[in-house]
């Protein structure tokens, strides 16, 4: 008996020991949020307040030691998160994941980001302002990295320190880009649809730009291979680790729309969600500058910001700024290729992947005169008939350092026009506001003409030259606006209006939320603070409404089931909203999602038809479809000797979708909630693994808002009939320049992405529930809520 106490009480103890050796550990792990370290480089006592949500408010004598701290503190929070951006573009993620991210590996470092990059940096001017600032920003992250704590995620994976240097911050803008273009997932698939099925087939989706009726006014052959390029493109960027940039909104109101006669501006760009979130939050205060602004991880100026004077945030463009080429290789002769010109040798380059755990696999990669052939990056696709990717991206010069110095740094609205002009891609709405009565809108992107009668949203000819861009625009040819008569400026992803009588051909997204935003926004002419706050909020769809009495009157009434009557009712009673509680959601959705399936899926084929569903052009078709009557979709190519009508196709999923939710969710229609279909879960690259999910994942909850919606929180439509929202605001910020100091912003997580800190999850409620933070700018506010790191010159 003593000798099992002995053995239990030495078991007691080792338990203790592991246990107080975990909280060491953990412990060690937090983020240092007070007290004092030294810094090589500044050049004196520079403080960080760190407030009650993690947000760093950065006093100091310099803008350089300002810019160190700055990489310093980001480091701490998101080093994680740096290196995994780092390593999209220059294909470096196999070396850490093995060859499951062998795929991506191969795509990213063919499409020439890396080379871009290297080109752009060795232009620069190593004594503009920009660079010495980047250069600063760097030293802090790698003076984190030499000396800081090493994340839990690079003990578990195995990651290998390397320092950041100036190139990281340009392939980390590079993959930024490509993720905001949709032509490699729609031109292909286009392609494909025309090819077999003729032009008609086209004609009812709306690729001239028919759908696009909300529109920003300015002031101002073998074709299955095609498919594989679309299907690809889509599959690496889904299950990329850090996610693409998707859409958002944004609407500055002017004076005369507003109660205090001051400028309020919003926005909330979407993105698809991950954990840590997209943004980090900083306030750096130093005798030259304030600036409040939002961070993409490893990038040393921020994309969304505001100070005491001005505010500037983006959306997606969406302009077609990807073309494809087919080219035509020289009978007997694969290493050549037909040109305008005669034939030209295609110019190849070797590069090397590093695997974990394997052996390097080395790529020998072309490219023609349009851009890299895409065969050679992509499985599936076989070396007859090279395709190649033209991008402006990488053709044109990259200023990009410069134009977010720019952004960041203007003294007036004139500055801040001509920081906009540097940036040739990605094509982004640039919205502007200030404290001076000014509003304006800008699209970005060097956007360019075809000859007419090019349809750039299909493969083009590469041979020939007649489908090669013939021109490039002036900036002043770009969407634009400034201080409109109306009063306000917006962007939803949608098409802005012709410039000189010319539409610019693009991916543009439905109209849902545009026609919301400005209808809201025509209504009235006293906006505040609170307004806009539900406004952002707002999961309203009028659109919807609209579908819904389009399907509903394909239904013959007397001859449906009493819970089916029900449905109808729930449905015809729908003011389209998105609330958690709402059954009306759940019952459309699944019907739009059947009636769609039933009228494009036997053309398209079940691959092809959920990659529609995840383009524009997809979410365009669906308020369309069902007004076309005699669209030559409707009828089923499988049933011979039968011809379906619109009316069929719509009756026979609505019979369906009530039958899959009675047994998904019950018999009563009252069960049929929103929030028990729709849910957000904050997915860690590491979540994927059961037994880290606890650890690193964020949620899931019970979600309102809905796809296309102000409040878009959007998912996928599946057969499954849950609704996994994929992405949606990647923050919530209003500025209102009647009351700077009390500026409100939220982020989907939280400001950390240390899963040990208090503020790796704390924004999460809140976000969820639409409620919002402040973004401090008055120190003696900042003082009493914050704790206290002072970094001090390193002797």
């Amino acid at each position: 008996m003593r000798k099992i106490k002995k053995i239990l009480l030495i078991l007691l103890v080792f338990i203790v020991i592991l246990g107080i050796g975990l909280c060491a550990y953990i412990f060690h792990l937090k983020p240092k949020y007070e007290g004092s370290l030294s810094l090589k480089n500044i050049e004196k006592e520079t403080t960080v307040y760190f407030d009650d949500f993690g947000v760093p408010h950065i006093y100091a004598n310099s803008e350089k030691d300002a810019m160190t701290a700055l990489g310093y503190v980001h480091a701490q929070e998101r080093l994680w998160q740096m290196e995994l951006l780092r390593r999209i573009a220059p294909g470096k993620l196999s070396a850490i994941f093995g060859s499951v991210a062998l795929k991506n590996d191969k795509f990213f470092s063919g499409i020439g980001i890396e080379e871009a990059s290297a080109k752009a940096i060795a232009q620069l001017d190593k004594n503009s302002p920009s660079y010495k600032l980047t250069m600063a920003y760097l030293d802090g992250i790698n003076q984190y990295l030499e000396e800081g704590v090493t994340p839990i995620e690079f003990t578990l994976v195995g990651v290998k320190k390397e320092k950041f240097t100036i190139k990281d911050v340009y392939n980390i803008f590079g993959y930024m880009s490509f993720s905001f273009a949709m032509a490699q997932k729609t031109d292909p698939l286009l392609t494909d649809i025309r090819n077999k099925y003729g032009a008609t087939y086209l004609k009812d989706l709306g690729i001239e730009g028919e759908f696009n009726t909300t529109q920003i006014k300015s002031s101002k052959e073998n074709t299955e291979e095609y498919t594989a390029i679309a299907k690809s493109v889509a599959a690496l960027l889904d299950k990329s680790p850090i996610p693409p940039f998707v859409g958002s909104n944004s609407w500055v109101a002017g004076p005369n729309k507003t109660k205090t006669g001051k400028v309020i501006f919003a926005n909330d760009p979407h993105i698809g969600f991950s954990q840590p979130a997209t943004w980090y939050e900083a306030h750096i205060v130093t005798p030259e500058q304030e600036l409040y602004g939002c961070y993409l991880a490893g990038t040393p100026f921020p994309l969304l910001a505001h100070n005491r004077d001005y505010a500037y945030g983006l959306t997606m463009f969406e302009n077609d700024d990807i073309d494809f080429y087919q080219e035509k290789n020289k009978p007997g002769d694969s290493n050549q290729y037909q040109t305008p010109n005669g034939f030209s040798t295609y110019e190849t380059r070797k590069k090397t992947i590093k695997v974990k755990d394997s052996s390097d696999v080395v790529l020998t990669l072309k490219s023609s005169r349009h851009g890299p052939i895409m065969n050679d990056l992509l499985e599936r696709l076989d070396r007859k008939n090279p395709i190649a990717m033209s991008w402006i991206y990488t053709q044109q010069p990259i200023q990009i350092l410069d134009a977010v110095y720019g952004l960041s740094h203007a003294k007036n609205k004139n500055d801040f026009r001509k920081a906009v002009q540097l940036v040739a891609a990605p094509g982004l709405n640039v919205m502007y506001g200030d404290a001076k009565g000014n509003v304006a809108w800008w699209a970005t992107g060097k956007l360019y003409k075809h000859n007419k009668g090019v349809n750039s949203h299909l493969i083009l000819d590469g041979s020939t030259g007649k489908d090669d861009i013939v021109e490039y625009l002036d900036f002043s040819k770009n969407p634009s606006s400034e201080n409109p008569k109306w009063g306000y400026v917006y962007s939803a992803n949608n098409q802005p209006e012709a410039v000189d009588g010319y539409l610019y051909p693009g991916y543009y997204l439905p109209e849902d939320r545009a026609k919301r935003i400005s209808g809201l926004m025509d209504a009235k002419s006293d906006w505040n603070k609170e307004a806009i706050s539900k406004m952002i909020y707002d999961n309203t769809s009028e659109v919807a409404v609209d579908v819904v009495q389009h399907l509903v009157s394909n239904i013959d009434v007397n001859t449906i089931s009493a819970a089916e009557k029900e449905a109808v009712q729930i449905l015809q009673s729908w003011k389209g909203t998105n609330n958690l509680d709402d059954v009306a959601p759940t019952i459309y959705n699944k019907w739009v999602y059947l009636y769609l399936k039933h009228t494009f899926e036997d053309e398209m084929g079940e691959d092809n038809f959920n990659l529609f569903l995840g383009i524009s052009l997809g979410k365009q078709v669906i308020a369309n479809q069902i007004k076309n009557e005699n669209s030559v979709w409707w009828d089923n190519i499988k049933t011979k000797n039968v011809k379906e009508t619109r009316k069929d196709i719509v009756a026979k999923s609505f019979h369906q979708t009530v039958v899959a939710l009675q047994k998904q969710l019950g018999n009563k229609t009252a069960d049929w909630k929103w929030g028990e279909v729709h849910t957000l879960e904050h997915e860690h690259p590491l979540g994927k693994v059961a037994a880290l999910r606890g650890l690193f994942n964020v949620g899931p909850f019970a979600s309102p808002g809905s796809n296309e919606v102000i409040n878009n929180l959007f998912f996928g439509l599946t057969n499954e009939g849950k609704y996994y929202v994929k992405g949606g605001p990647s923050t919530r910020r209003i500025v209102d320049f009647s009351d700077i100091e009390n500026s409100i912003s939220i982020l989907p997580t939280g400001q950390s992405g240390n899963p040990f800190s208090k503020h790796y999850k704390d924004q999460a409620e809140l976000y969820n529930a639409g409620k919002f933070r402040k973004m401090k700018l008055n120190k003696d506010e900042i003082i009493k809520t914050s704790t206290k790191l002072v970094f001090k010159p390193k002797a």
